[in-house]
C-alpha cells in the first residue's frame, strides 16, 4: 500500500511538467511596413537606427534584384520615366531600370510588449510601378518584372502585424512609442 500512495503522489507531482512540456509555443509575431523614407520608418516605427539598417539593406540590394530591361523604352513602358537609369549589379552587369522608391522592413518581434524587442530587421527594396502600385523582389530572378511580386501595402502607414501558429492571423496597429 505505501508503494502504491507514493507511486500516485510522484506522477501527480509530475503531471504538470508533463503537460507544460505538451504546450504549444508563443506564436511568432512578424511586422511589415512600406516606408519611402528612413524618417517616415522611424516615426511609425519609432526607433531610427532599426529603420536606417533596413534602409541600407534595401539599398545594397535594389540593383541586384531590380528589375532589368535592355532598353529605356522598355522600363519606362512600366515604370516612370525618371526612375528608369543605366544601373549596375554587384557583378558589374549593366542594364536599364528602375531606382528603389521605398523599402519593406520586416521585423520578428519578440513575446514581450515592450514592443521592438526584435532581431535583426529584414529588409527589401521597394518599386513603384507606373499604375502607382507597388513592387517587391520575389526571390526569382528574371528580366522585366518576372521577379517582381505585387504588393497591396501601403507606403508610411504604422505597421501591421501577422501572428503565426497553426494558421491564425491578425492585424494591429503599432503606435510607435
Amino acid at each position: 500500500m505505501k508503494r502504491s500512495k507514493t507511486t500516485a503522489l510522484l506522477l501527480m507531482g509530475t503531471a504538470p511538467l508533463l503537460f507544460t512540456a505538451c504546450q504549444r509555443t508563443a506564436p511568432v509575431e512578424v511586422q511589415d511596413g512600406l516606408y519611402t523614407s528612413v524618417e517616415t520608418c522611424a516615426q511609425a516605427v519609432g526607433d531610427t537606427a532599426t529603420c536606417r539598417i533596413a534602409f541600407e539593406q534595401a539599398k545594397l540590394q535594389a540593383a541586384d534584384t531590380a528589375p532589368q530591361y535592355s532598353s529605356r523604352a522598355a522600363c519606362e513602358a512600366e515604370f516612370p520615366a525618371e526612375e528608369c537609369v543605366e544601373q549596375k549589379t554587384s557583378t558589374g552587369h549593366s542594364f536599364i531600370g528602375p531606382l528603389m522608391a521605398g523599402f519593406f522592413l520586416s521585423q520578428m518581434m519578440g513575446g514581450n510588449r515592450a514592443g521592438l524587442a526584435q532581431q535583426t530587421p529584414q529588409a527589401s527594396p521597394a518599386f513603384r510601378d507606373n499604375r502607382q502600385g507597388w513592387l517587391r523582389p520575389n526571390g526569382a530572378p528574371g528580366a522585366g518584372r518576372a521577379g517582381m511580386a505585387p504588393v497591396s501595402a501601403t507606403p508610411d502607414r504604422a505597421v501591421t502585424a501577422n501572428r503565426g501558429g497553426f494558421g491564425r492571423s491578425a492585424t494591429g496597429r503599432s503606435t510607435g512609442g
